[in-house]
């Protein structure tokens, strides 16, 4: 089969488009022919290379996906060869406390698929059957393959982090972003008012059709400032934040009192100053956040399904693009996902 391989660490030449054998299901797994997958900020670290994290390379990366039932393992009965399916990207054990009690992504050996095993940048691919679900006939493939990882981290940050109340204040850094534009959507239906931020004027009206009320260029604008000017001075009662150090400080200061910022990510640095007699005299909550659980996912497939939410895609590439598709999201070229097709 072809599958894009990760052999070692570095540049884009580094994503090598290879023949290799296909994956057998072993006990307990399904086999899924893919049609569709995405590409995520994820894949980038995997493909560089994180100082002190070691990656079972040589790997194939891709954390979504959707295709077609192709094979099973010993244990799988209820499930027909060409069923149509979307996978869950987060791997854990099944059997812990933590997955028992429904916080899988809690899992002493929780993975995500392109990170901890092979993934979904290929044309087939092995995963467990809790981490295979029955795609709506409403939905494409191309549609089902742009949600699953970054609509998960953001409804995670939302609703069971940040507990957003109608009414309240959020601002979501890069709104442009594959988690922004999720979070944009995801804060607008549980009745916030939604402040996103962007790096140009080309993104300004797809951010305000998904749901922004407010577009601040981060780059032509003191963050910090404008959050206060259109808040009356108060802030900001919730902050999503995946960039890290670049936003840290503005973050701090564009906070309501009782504000709440919650992080998923550090795509511009993971070391932040922090003055801690802001963080005690306005009772603010710093709040980490990584994937959600498998129940969390199966909440956000009706609501993509009806329409209410929807992956925002920016272009959808052969799977031969693999590094244009690379490059796109380094330059923070794109709007939205950028998805490839698997035929």
């Amino acid at each position: 089969m072809r599958a894009i391989v990760v052999s070692e660490h570095g540049g884009l030449d580094k994503l090598e488009l290879r023949e290799i054998d296909p994956p057998e299901p072993a006990p307990g797994e399904v086999r899924v022919r893919l049609h569709a997958a995405s590409v995520n900020h994820l894949d980038l670290w995997v493909r560089r290379g994180i100082a002190g994290v070691r990656y079972p390379l040589p790997l194939v990366p891709g954390c979504d996906g959707a295709g077609v039932v192709d094979a099973w393992g010993a244990g799988v009965s209820d499930l027909e060869r060409g069923a149509r399916v979307v996978l869950q990207p987060g791997v854990s054990c099944g059997h812990c406390a933590a997955c028992l009690a429904g916080n899988d992504h809690h899992c002493r050996l929780y993975g995500i698929l392109g990170e901890h095993r092979d993934g979904t940048h290929a044309e087939l691919v092995t995963v467990p059957r809790l981490n295979v679900i029955r795609l709506p006939e409403a939905l494409d493939f191309e549609t089902a393959a742009a949600f699953p990882l970054t609509f998960l981290t953001a409804w995670h940050m939302a609703v069971e982090r940040a507990r957003i109340q109608p009414g309240e204040d959020v601002l979501v850094h890069a709104g442009a972003s594959g988690v922004g534009s999720a979070a944009v959507q995801i804060a607008r239906l549980l009745g916030a008012r939604v402040i996103t931020t962007a790096g140009s004027a080309e993104k300004v009206a797809p951010l305000r059709e998904l749901g922004a009320e407010h577009v601040i260029l981060y780059r032509e604008s003191d963050l910090a400032q404008e959050t206060r000017k259109l808040t009356g001075k108060r802030g900001v009662d919730v902050i999503l934040d995946h960039v890290g150090l670049e936003t840290w400080e503005a973050n701090c200061r564009s906070l309501a009192r009782g504000g709440r910022l919650v992080v998923c990510g550090a795509t511009s640095g993971h070391e932040v100053p922090t003055n801690l007699r802001l963080l005690f005299f306005k009772n603010l909550s710093f709040l980490g956040s990584t994937m959600g659980s498998k129940s969390e996912l199966l909440r956000i497939l009706p609501l993509i399904e009806r329409g209410a939410l929807r992956p925002l895609v920016d272009r959808v590439l052969p799977l031969r693009e693999i590094r244009r598709a690379h490059e796109l999201l380094e330059h923070r070229a794109a709007v939205g996902k950028i998805v490839l097709r698997i035929d």
